[in-house]
């Protein structure tokens, strides 16, 4: 099997510079609703200014500087150089500071203890072959009591067949999948080709949670259903196969050491 780490930076480096989709900037007009763009469930405190955020996995030049346009304290770490370099840019262009740290989700080992009162992480979890790992990474980055807001591919989205058959849209892989998942043919609108994706079972993805730390206090499942849309679309796939979860999370208030300096 290839190196998971090496085949998705490379994949992410290449949406990148094509401005693919999770890899277009945020626009002018977005800043003028960043608050309602980064926190439509309402979870985030109330003040964001001066509050330590990792934004991770989530470089692309979206929700670092959303973030930083609010005021805090941001990071943004992505395995992706060139999805860093938009942040960067777009940070540039309107005279916003971030920190931008190239690192792979599950190996943090460059960002100090409990040093993020807030983590960010849109979809990304698929891309690593055991998601424990990241949780450690993450709970011992994120301060006491820190609050974690995670999304991830629901396991039976990337089962299913990308398009429908005679009986609809069906279960084509196994849940305890062994291995990255075979490439899939057509209908790439709920997976990104050429990147090695991984099925991570509910136990993983909720179990491990709260084994690494972390309460979780809600669950949402964002609605992308359209039962009229064309055949294989986003849309009407998502009507069936649910593509994800947004998940609220917040640290252990147990007391950690304080934090180191970040080594970047």
């Amino acid at each position: 099997m290839n190196d998971p780490r090496e085949q998705n930076r490379r994949i992410w480096d290449e949406r990148a510079r094509r401005r693919e989709a999770h890899a277009r900037p945020v626009s002018e007009k977005d800043f003028a609703n960043a608050r309602g763009l980064l926190d439509e469930c309402r979870w985030l405190p109330e003040k964001l200014a001066g509050l330590r955020v990792l934004c991770l996995a989530a470089g692309g030049g979206w929700h670092g500087p959303l973030f930083a346009s609010l005021g805090a304290d941001v990071t943004v770490a992505d395995i992706s150089e060139e999805m860093l370099e938009l942040d960067r840019k777009v940070c540039a262009a309107r005279n916003l500071s971030l920190k931008t740290v190239q690192a792979s989700m599950d190996d943090l080992s460059m960002v100090g203890a409990d040093c993020f009162e807030i983590v960010i992480q849109p979809v990304s979890t698929c891309y690593v072959p055991d998601v424990a790992k990241v949780y450690n990474e993450i709970a011992r980055v994120t301060a006491a009591g820190g609050l974690y807001i995670s999304q991830h591919k629901q396991p039976t989205s990337l089962q299913g067949s990308a398009l429908p058959g005679p009986a609809g849209y069906t279960l084509v892989q196994a849940y305890h999948q062994k291995g990255s998942l075979p490439p899939e043919i057509g209908g790439l609108q709920h997976r990104e080709a050429g990147a090695l994706e991984f099925i991570h079972t509910w136990e993983a993805l909720l179990g491990g949670m709260c084994r690494a730390g972390f309460v979780i206090e809600d669950l949402v499942e964002p609605r992308h259903a359209d039962p009229g849309a064309a055949p294989g679309s986003f849309a009407h796939r998502s009507s069936y196969l649910p593509p994800y979860v947004t998940i609220k999370a917040r640290r252990g208030t147990e007391q950690r050491k304080a934090c180191l300096s970040l080594a970047w």
